[in-house]
């Protein structure tokens, strides 16, 4: 599953899909970046027929263990909204959609990077079901839950499978907390927005926004089929209840500049925190778990 240089290359339409310099600096300041059409029709629905066979049990490989902390949606679960980790891993159909060089190369000029790999492809599916509590995904971001990487220059693409506006519950960002200085943290902070009090994740967000001196600004993403959405590890965000009368899908594809690595961070259990990939990737020559692992971390785009 390596990828080889040659691989690398956009065509001259792709290239004008690239953000601008002015676009870079937006995401700097912002935290976030609406993108212009990176897939086609055709592929976006290829990647909702693939999804259709992964719901239905078609699988072209499947995790060699099942880490603690594993997002799997299974029918038994009912009408609730679905996570699905690694399917970019379990599904060659979907894999290959969402390695289109295109998608990194936006990543790579948001981050600055040389290189991106993927860190993880969670599959969603919000029921069309007003009152599910579990569609609302409360005010987090996402390097807590990666307080074993080093970098701070990682990101996440929201794809969506179709047009995505308020009323389905579209991904929402607070505007410029990338940038806040954070106040506050414990141990708490590396669990899983689904494990923690909604409550508490809103008096965190306040706290946070009232140290910076900062109003907590929502912006909604309108994002058209085709398109997706970009954020900053350390952009707040979360999601309403879809109130339409289809399904919202899509996939959060979380991705890592090429310099990402895990580092000891140590929680006062005395133990140290850690990801599901942990169990599943190779190790470095210091014994640590390799996020460069090809097999379930592949490059997406390098300079």
């Amino acid at each position: 599953m390596t990828t080889t240089s040659t691989e690398f290359r956009l065509t001259a339409e792709e290239e004008a899909l690239l953000p601008s310099d002015a676009d870079v600096r937006f995401y700097a300041e912002h935290g976030w970046y609406l993108s212009g059409k990176l897939f086609s029709d055709a592929e976006i629905d290829a990647l909702v027929a693939a999804s259709d066979d992964y719901y239905d049990g078609a699988r072209d490989r499947r995790l060699p263990n099942r880490p603690a902390k594993l997002a799997y949606w299974e029918p038994q679960h009912g009408q609730v909204q679905r996570h699905n980790d690694y399917v970019h891993y379990e599904s060659d159909a979907i894999a290959a959609i969402l390695r289109k060089p295109l998608v990194g190369a936006v990543a790579a000029r948001l981050a600055q990077a040389e290189e991106i790999r993927i860190f993880q492809s969670t599959m969603i599916y919000k029921p069309p079901v007003a009152s599910e509590p579990t569609n609302v995904v409360p005010w987090h971001f996402d390097k807590h839950y990666w307080s074993c990487c080093s970098s701070e220059k990682m990101l996440t693409a929201f794809i969506p499978f179709h047009d995505c506006g308020v009323e389905m519950g579209t991904i929402t960002m607070v505007d410029g907390s990338n940038r806040w200085e954070e106040i506050g943290t414990d141990d708490s902070t590396v669990r899983h927005f689904a494990e923690r009090d909604k409550s508490q994740l809103d008096v965190m967000l306040a706290e946070n926004a009232a140290h910076n001196g900062a109003e907590v600004v929502r912006i909604p993403m309108e994002i058209p089929k085709g398109h997706m959405s970009f954020h900053h590890c350390r952009t707040y965000h979360g999601s309403g209840a879809n109130l339409s009368g289809r399904p919202r899908r899509a996939i959060s594809l979380h991705l890592q500049d090429g310099d990402n690595a895990f580092r000891e961070f140590g929680l006062s259990t005395g133990a140290l925190a850690g990801y599901n990939h942990d169990s599943l990737v190779r190790r470095t020559a210091e014994g640590y778990p390799d996020y460069s692992d090809p097999v379930y971390c592949p490059t997406l785009w390098r300079s």
